[in-house]
């Protein structure tokens, strides 16, 4: 155990009794004198950045909170960053558009050895300068790259990544091929051609998705494997799962190799248009010819049967995964929690899941909050979400909602309220409600901005 003294030194810090032992086990290390340079090298001055990162992702929704940490953990117990930690803590500033708290950080790891920006660094903020829609930022940081010795083919694919991923394929296109062009990209360049076929698909425009497809043939682009596992993606999500069924023949017509990746994608689409137990045969026939299902594969095929209501099923085949030498991941359990309809059984399920060392998702825990509370269960969304407390997940303003409408769809206005103003508090956005008087509160923030 730590001494007391200790303790109160983690206190600020909560959420690091549910991870494992941030710094060297030996308790000399919590002493209370002062760290000096001769111990700079000694085993108890060192940290474990693997827990740093698992602490500063666990107040990813809290980005005050992760900060304090961040920088706590250096001045009190002389941790010394790296890459890795830093562009955990970039990621969750970038989160809440903390660019200039960002760059600040960019700046300390390009001055230290041991935590220069790599090209991980600009891919996140790619993502996130994009997901704020704030493109031109995201391209002058390119421009920037030179600074970092980074200013390459992969700083560029990475960026083009980025936009499509973010529905900016447009911006992507233009600057690929177009005026505003960056690099001179090879027109034969298949890796950048299924990014661009990507972030058509990710725009939900099918007729685009098939017009540069077929231009794609026009150019004489190598269509590989990839290609077309997007393509038969699009055609499932279009709505015509037997055209990526058609594709997948095609492929092996034309001797392309398939690959677990293919594999998934057809099961997925011959599920759709054939049924699920024409999945199932083809998934052996994948594992005949030597091609080894993983955990995409399994879920694939229990999504499949829970669809159908099948769930007797789905929870067979969930039971062989491990047999079968697949271990189910978080997804895997929220398919057919997903699906379920019996409180008691989705529990249960729940119960297994974090038993068997999977820690559920954010997006998990609202999954339950929100059906428990559709179907006005308090018990239950009271469990949730308190094992979400327990495991240190974040909750962020999805989970606080879902909390919040099942209290005030019970009539407990007041601990809505509480959950409210906690919210609030952590600078997350909460919903308009009457019962609260947030939409009076909203109108009169309105009428004194006019």
């Amino acid at each position: 155990m730590l001494p007391s003294t200790n303790c109160r030194l983690l206190r600020p810090f909560p959420l690091l009794f549910h991870s494992r032992s941030l710094l060297s086990p030996s308790p000399r290390y919590f002493s209370n004198k002062p760290h000096t340079a001769s111990h700079s090298n000694s085993p108890e001055s060192r940290s474990d950045p693997t827990t740093v990162c698992e602490t500063l992702s666990s107040y990813r929704n809290d980005w005050n909170r992760a900060f304090e940490f961040f920088n706590w953990v250096e001045t009190q117990f002389h941790f010394q960053h790296n890459t890795d930690t830093y562009n955990r803590m970039l990621d969750i500033l970038g989160k809440f558009f903390q660019f200039e708290l960002a760059w600040d950080l960019i700046r300390r790891m390009k001055i230290n050895p041991l935590s220069r920006p790599n090209h991980a660094t600009f891919r996140i903020l790619f993502k996130r300068y994009i997901c704020a829609h704030l493109v031109n930022e995201a391209i002058d940081v390119y421009d920037s790259l030179d600074e970092f010795d980074l200013k390459d083919e992969v700083s560029f694919s990475i960026l083009i990544d980025a936009l499509c991923e973010h529905k900016h394929v447009i911006e992507a296109q233009e600057l690929c091929f177009g005026k505003k062009k960056k690099v001179i990209v090879d027109v034969n360049n298949t890796k950048i051609h299924n990014m661009i076929l990507r972030g058509w698909f990710k725009m939900g425009w099918w007729g685009k998705c098939r017009e540069f497809w077929e231009e794609m043939d026009n150019k004489g682009i190598c269509k590989d494997s990839h290609s077309y596992s997007i393509y038969m993606d699009i055609m499932c999500k279009s709505g015509k799962p037997w055209k990526a069924v058609k594709l997948y023949r095609e492929m092996k017509t034309k001797g392309i190799r398939l690959d677990v990746v293919v594999y998934n994608t057809v099961i997925r689409a011959i599920g759709l248009s054939e049924g699920v137990d024409s999945s199932v045969r083809l998934f052996r026939e994948m594992r005949d010819l030597g091609c080894k299902p993983n955990v995409v594969t399994y879920n694939t095929i229990i999504k499949l049967f829970c669809e159908n209501g099948r769930y007797k099923e789905a929870s067979e085949w969930l039971d062989i995964m491990p047999e079968k030498g697949c271990i189910p991941d978080v997804i895997t359990y929220s398919c057919i929690l997903k699906c379920h309809e019996k409180p008691t059984e989705i529990l249960l399920l729940f119960d297994r899941m974090i038993e068997s060392g999977i820690r559920p998702r954010l997006d998990t825990y609202i999954l339950l909050l929100r059906k428990f509370g559709r179907w006005g269960f308090l018990r239950p969304v009271f469990i949730v979400w308190k094992k979400m407390e327990e495991l240190g997940c974040s909750p962020d303003e999805s989970a606080y909602n879902a909390l919040i409408d099942a209290l005030v769809e019970k009539g407990m206005v007041d601990m809505a309220r509480k959950y409210d103003e906690e919210m609030l508090a952590k600078g997350l956005s909460a919903k308009p409600r009457v019962e609260l008087g947030r939409e009076i509160l909203s109108r009169g923030s309105l009428d004194r901005d006019f």
